[in-house]
């Protein structure tokens, strides 16, 4: 099985043209006719996810977060980019990022995983794409649901500490009612509180707000900041998961190195 084949059926799950424009998914470094050894899933790509993958013997790896966002000018080793761009080069090693193709689509969604892991019911999409469908399904930012049984706030912020296994979640001034409607967005969500709003969620998990973003709550509905590795951190399993039921002819690895840049004291 070649690289083309893993590309193709990637883009089968989250097609590219689902991408916000700013962003970089898809082959970034590599060779579509590259025969594949075994591929290692990550959420971003470190100089130790890729030597992790070197001692695998693995020669896809598959992240989240694309390594090259913006144009690289040179390659002269001054920066970790640089680096692990001229390393997977010289080890044979290719690079695919399936990023914001991902966060948009429903079915195997990363908005539908966590809203999975925190048993939401009546889900849909937060900010649907007009007129966008894919396997019959909508197409865009963010998802909102239900909980099947409103809880208290402080209840419900216990409950989401455990489910998506978080250490610690800023949040904003309490609104002394229930949690019943809840929208969510892994990764940097804070162009969608707006539409969090609008659709009356009591609640919006997310990450990457600014201190001065969080007053934007304005007494109409709890920010709740995980983190933004911790939003996202289960998308690995997910692709994982995904890869392992699909493909039976290459070992499939999820990292076992911690990317999150983030330490907590």
């Amino acid at each position: 099985m070649i690289v083309s084949d893993l590309v193709d059926f990637l883009h089968s799950v989250a097609p590219n043209n689902f991408q916000e424009e700013y962003d970089n998914s898809g082959l970034l470094v590599g060779n579509y006719d590259d025969v594949i050894t075994s591929v290692l899933v990550s959420l971003d790509v470190t100089e130790s996810v890729l030597e992790e993958a070197i001692e695998l013997g693995a020669n896809v790896i598959v992240s989240h977060h694309p390594i090259i966002f913006s144009g690289l000018k040179r390659l002269t080793k001054s920066n970790y980019v640089q680096r692990i761009v001229q390393k997977a080069i010289k080890h044979d090693i290719n690079l695919f990022a399936i990023h914001t193709n991902l966060d948009n689509v429903y079915h195997n969604g990363v908005n539908t995983f966590i809203a999975n892991r925190l048993a939401l019911i009546n889900v849909d999409i937060l900010k649907p794409k007009a007129d966008l469908m894919y396997n019959e399904a909508k197409i865009g930012a963010g998802i909102i649901g239900e909980l099947k049984n409103p809880m208290e706030e402080k209840a419900f912020l216990a409950y989401l500490k455990e489910k998506m296994e978080v250490n610690c979640i800023k949040y904003t001034a309490l609104q002394q009612k229930p949690i019943s409607r809840v929208a969510v967005c892994g990764g940097s969500g804070r162009f969608l509180l707006n539409d969090a709003i609008k659709q009356n969620s009591d609640i919006f998990i997310s990450s990457d707000f600014k201190y001065h973003e969080f007053f934007d709550a304005d007494n109409q509905i709890v920010i709740a900041d995980i983190g933004h590795f911790e939003s996202e951190q289960f998308t690995i399993r997910m692709l994982h998961e995904i890869l392992t039921n699909k493909f039976n002819n290459f070992a499939s690895h999820y990292t076992k190195v911690n990317t999150n840049p983030v330490n907590y004291f």
